[in-house]
């Protein structure tokens, strides 16, 4: 088998993979990723037992014990570009050896759950509450320099959305990737649940104007206006598809939970985003525990 070369996998001086500061045994098979490093230690401070700490750069990992589960919480920081690194390296951990840069031939499939924040498209899906994302939209095309491919309702979904949005090459290639059905399918009592777009920015690519103006001024409410049987836009943030891709190919089940802290659709505000956050926390670890 070809081995992977050190410029390709960058494994540092410790035998950890570069970004992330991360030897394979100091990962759980559990991983909940969170944009904010100091989101990390809010979840951890639920642990039953914190077995280690690490990091580098913007990337923070806790890697703890929850009852019987054995559960990492990983900082991504912002954006697609950054899970490209995280999600790489994290299945790397699991299913390279190290010692003889080597693929494994058995497949260790991760659990990935994000808890994070992000914007209602929806006037029903009001701050504070949370959404469990079905779909991951990509607007950021990072997924296109990876070979992938969807199933049928996907390119459905894919080709209904491109018709109703008037995105075309100049913008944006857009793709999408469905989360893990075996974790979604217990997250269900309390999340809203639908599509969420992925941005490329926070502004421009949101509709947020400050100063400079919008090549699409309508395209917020064209995600809001958007339909496809029983499918919607519910949300976007700017991480979400980019999991659900990378994961789907990688073979993991990820799943992207979020705390509505804007409203778009009202023009509203959380008033408290990180009591919001904590709940939508505390709520994930105890389902998490007993399944």
């Amino acid at each position: 088998m070809n081995q992977i070369a050190p410029s390709e996998l960058i494994i540092n001086s410790r035998g950890a993979v570069y970004h992330l500061n991360l030897r394979p045994e100091e990962l759980a098979d559990i991983i909940i990723t969170v944009g904010d490093p100091d989101r990390v230690a809010e979840v951890s401070k639920h642990f039953d037992h914190l077995e280690g700490k690490y990091n580098h750069r913007e990337f923070n990992t806790h890697t703890g014990t929850l009852g019987n589960k054995r559960i990492s919480v990983v900082s991504t920081g912002i954006g697609p570009d950054n899970i490209d690194i995280v999600l790489n390296e994290l299945d790397a951990l699991k299913n390279i050896d190290f010692e003889t840069r080597t693929i494994k031939s058995q497949l260790t499939k991760l659990t990935i759950i994000r808890i994070g924040t992000s914007g209602s498209l929806q006037s029903d899906i009001p701050v504070d509450s949370f959404v469990a994302s079905t779909h991951g939209l990509g607007l950021d095309n990072l997924l296109n320099f990876y070979r992938h491919t969807n199933n049928d309702e996907e390119n459905h979904l894919l080709r209904e959305f491109v018709a109703h949005t008037q995105l075309n090459s100049s913008t944006t290639h857009p793709y999408i990737a469905s989360a893990g059905t075996s974790v979604l399918k217990h997250f269900v009592d309390g999340f809203h649940q639908g599509i969420t777009v992925t941005a490329p920015g926070f502004y421009g690519p949101q509709g947020r104007v400050l100063r400079l103006g919008l090549s699409n001024p309508d395209l917020v409410d064209r995600f809001t206006g958007f339909r496809y049987g029983n499918h919607r836009i519910t949300n976007f943030e700017m991480e979400t598809s980019a999991i659900y891709g990378l994961g789907r190919l990688l073979g993991h089940h990820c799943l992207s939970l979020n705390a509505i802290v804007a409203n778009r659709v009202r023009k509203e505000f959380s008033k408290d985003g990180a009591a919001a956050v904590e709940q939508l926390i505390v709520k994930t670890l105890s389902i998490l525990s007993t399944i």
